[in-house]
């Protein structure tokens, strides 16, 4: 529609032209003694416009060539531009990809545009670094120290890079580094969580993995398993004495105390310290919330000297216990020890006797059968405890 209104145009323009020149009697002299030019108004009209179509065509042509090399300069950047940007999308392609080593061939071609220096050593040092070549990946990350735009970029692949590489001080530096910044997302947490892991520093972990349950950026099992992580090696570091147990637990959340693996290995702590009536209150408290055959463990090596009241009340307990649980052959195990300790020889055979029946475990059979020998021995009655002596050792091989 558009080229049909044109043509139309166009030719009542024509027309109108022509009609304008076939009754033009117009007439252009030009004079310059001793010469003299006639010509008719239409033919002089059509010289001028010959004219400036003439000059406009040089003066174009004279301005084209002038900006010939600013032209040549714009074709070329546009040129690197485009490689540049393609060597980048074919670095990210390749890294994804897992061909680290074309990764960083074109992470070097994307360098070469300023513009996109920053993200192709980004890639080029992930790439370097799949390739277990660290010399090159510091040397990519050492490029990009003074860019301010991607300072937060570069610490936390620097920090994900050296906590695989298992050097967790000089990711914690890149770490502090990236605190001092301001960054504490989510992402930033988890990797510092990683590095104090490495490190081995626990009281950093736990304040990790309660920041990130509170933004539930951890797996249940992943929490509960990096918290036991932590609390066995807070509470099993050789060397603790009674304050520096007491200080730890006391810096245990109330939360984490009755979690079965955390407060059986409290209790274990506190018994080796000989800290049995701390040790006992821990493992009654941790079995009001949650009933776990390791607590009942540790509350049996918490048992009190013989005929002392603790004794005796772990003993009501335990009768308590086992009336709502009567097949718990560990509470069976416990009870009927702490009997022995007692020599209530009656009660202790029995309870014995009960957690060698209901017994499921070779350890627990073990046991069973070393409390029966001791007990047998204690009243002299050498053949019987022979009998599970030797029981006992059966069981061990087995």
């Amino acid at each position: 529609m558009r080229l049909l209104l044109w043509l139309v145009a166009l030719m009542a323009a024509a027309i109108g032209i022509a009609v304008t020149a076939r009754f033009n009697p117009g007439n252009v002299v030009l004079s310059y003694p001793p010469y003299r030019v006639d010509m008719s108004l239409n033919l002089f009209v059509v010289l001028m416009a010959l004219l400036f179509a003439v000059i406009y065509v040089l003066v174009r042509t004279v301005k084209s060539t002038m900006r010939m090399p600013e032209r040549v300069a714009a074709y070329r950047q546009r040129k690197r531009e485009r490689e540049g940007n393609k060597g980048l999308r074919d670095a990210l392609k390749a890294l994804f990809e897992g061909r680290f080593g074309h990764a960083e061939k074109a992470a070097m071609r994307a360098a070469e545009l300023p513009e996109n220096a920053g993200l192709a050593a980004l890639i080029g040092a992930r790439a370097a670094h799949r390739m277990r070549e660290p010399a090159r990946r510091d040397a990519w990350l050492a490029g990009i120290v003074h860019d301010n735009a991607l300072k937060t970029a570069r610490l936390m692949t620097v920090t994900e890079l050296l906590v695989d590489d298992h050097q967790p001080e000089a990711a914690l530096e890149a770490v502090a580094e990236l605190n001092a910044s301001g960054q504490r997302h989510i992402h930033a947490l988890q990797w510092s969580m990683k590095a104090n892991q490495q490190a081995r520093n626990w009281p950093e972990v736990l304040r990790l993995v309660r920041i990130l349950d509170k933004r539930k950026a951890l797996h249940p099992a992943l929490s509960a398993r990096l918290r036991e992580m932590s609390y066995e090696a807070l509470l099993g570091e050789e060397g603790h004495d009674a304050e520096s147990i007491r200080r730890v637990w006391a810096g245990v959340p109330p939360a984490d105390r009755t979690v079965p693996f955390i407060a059986a290995r409290a209790a274990n702590a506190f018994n080796a310290c000989g800290l049995h009536d701390e040790a006992r209150v821990i493992a009654e408290e941790a079995l009001k919330a949650n009933w776990d055959d390791c607590v009942v463990r540790a509350y049996r090596e918490a048992a009190g000297p013989s005929g002392s009241p603790s004794l005796l009340a772990q003993i009501e307990h335990c009768e308590t216990w086992l009336k709502e649980r009567p097949l718990d052959a560990e509470l069976a195990l416990t009870l009927g020890s702490l009997c022995l300790k007692q020599k209530l020889w009656g009660k202790a055979q029995r309870y014995l006797e009960q957690a060698l029946s209901d017994a499921t475990e070779a350890s627990m059979v073990r046991e069973a059968h070393l409390k029966l020998a001791q007990m047998h021995e204690a009243l002299g009655q050498e053949q019987e405890a022979a009998n599970h002596y030797r029981q006992c050792a059966l069981a061990s091989i087995l």
